[in-house]
């Protein structure tokens, strides 16, 4: 079981955050068995399906060459205009093969480990040149890995030249009977089967390998479970931290809601457990809307706050329930209590307008509350908890 530095055994699999980091550095999942084999084999095809048009190319180059009229070869500038057209007819003849091998190049370690460009990884680092980590490196089961797998491959395509060898014997010993273009072609052919089918058996090869580095990328990304708290911590920040920035933002939440008390029209309240502040302007809304809420010691400072500014309570137990319930800071009421807060509402302006000599209202004792906005812990129909008076 890999262990880090304090002993510890790494047995958790490695968070995004981790992998993500490792990414930066440019530690990816990368197999050089890939790699070789996705270059020889598509090099080998490209030369099976290109190879004629490049020997043709080629030699139409090298005949080109050759005719030189008597006058140019005594003419230096002459001749390096030759070898540049020479040059340049050779990299255009042999340009789509160099295409096919750099996107090899570029797309097999893509295919296993994603794109990755790191400046760490280029960075200096001492230890790539430690001697002593390096003769660790040699002797390490990893080290032992590569030596198995040399071995493999050496085994691998030796028996495959061997078969082609015997194979092919008869026909490589009829080569000197042939005409020299026929024995040219005849080459070409053998020597262009022969290396696609090396190159092929390094598949089997490069299937091993692959999921051996993934197995081995995913277990140096290991952690403990240590790392893990101390990620979680860094992440996320101490739980006390934590705890102590949600006071503090329930503390600045509750000043802003009490700071709205003092504009409300009226505060509904259980009477003691909950109280809830609305506040409606005819001309501007919509609908009355519900500027604070709270229970208990929150439901008392709204209380408090709304007696020290004159602001009228009504006890209605389960209006006050409901709208807590249903309703958050700065919504609108429902529709399904639109009737239980408009009588509400009349009634408190209608007394409003009684200070100024009007006739003194009759306080509405039947608040009706729809059976799904009954809510909390009192939320029944017994006559004691549904009834209405005034607030003491």
């Amino acid at each position: 079981m890999a262990e880090n530095e304090d002993g510890q055994e790494r047995t958790e699999e490695a968070t995004p955050k981790r992998r993500d980091e490792a990414r930066k550095k440019g530690q990816v999942p990368r197999s050089r068995e890939l790699t070789t084999m996705a270059m020889l084999l598509s090099g080998a095809i490209s030369l099976s399906l290109m190879g004629g048009d490049i020997v043709a190319g080629l030699g139409e180059v090298m005949r080109s060459g050759l005719a030189v009229e008597r006058s140019k070869i005594m003419d230096p500038w002459a001749l390096l205009d030759i070898l540049g057209q020479a040059v340049w007819h050779g990299f255009l003849t042999i340009t789509p093969f160099l295409l096919v091998m750099v996107v090899t190049a570029l797309a097999a370690p893509i295919a296993l480990g994603g794109w990755s460009f790191s400046t760490q990884a280029l960075g200096f680092k001492f230890d790539k040149i430690n001697p002593l980590k390096g003769i660790k490196r040699i002797f390490a089961w990893r080290g032992v890995m590569e030596l198995v797998k040399a071995l493999a491959k050496f085994l691998i395509i030796g028996s495959v030249g061997v078969w082609l060898l015997q194979h092919y014997l008869p026909e490589l010993m009829g080569l000197g009977r042939e005409s020299t273009l026929s024995a040219l072609a005849h080459t070409g052919s053998i020597l262009t089967f022969s290396f696609l089918l090396l190159s092929a058996s390094l598949i089997i090869l490069a299937a091993v390998d692959v999921p051996f580095q993934i197995w081995d990328h995913n277990r140096n990304l290991k952690m403990t479970r240590q790392e893990i708290k101390d990620e979680n911590k860094n992440t996320e920040g101490r739980p006390e931290v934590k705890a102590r920035v949600r006071a503090v933002q329930r503390e600045i939440a509750q000043r802003r809601m009490m700071s709205e008390v003092p504009k409300a029209d009226v505060i509904i309240t259980n009477p003691t457990h909950y109280a809830v502040a609305l506040r409606y302007d005819t001309e501007g809304m919509a609908a009355p809307v519900v500027v604070a809420k709270g229970v208990e010691l929150v439901a008392s400072q709204i209380r408090t706050v709304a007696t020290a500014n004159g602001v009228p309570l009504f006890e209605a137990p389960p209006l006050a329930r409901a709208l807590f319930y249903s309703t958050e800071i700065e919504q609108q009421v429902p529709a399904g209590l639109y009737l239980a807060v408009a009588q509400i509402l009349a009634y408190v302006f209608q007394l409003k307008a009684s200070t100024r000599g009007g006739v003194v209202p009759a306080r509405p004792n039947d608040i009706p509350v729809p059976e799904d906005f009954r809510q909390g812990p009192l939320a029944d129909d017994s006559p004691e908890k549904n009834t209405t008076g005034p607030e003491s």
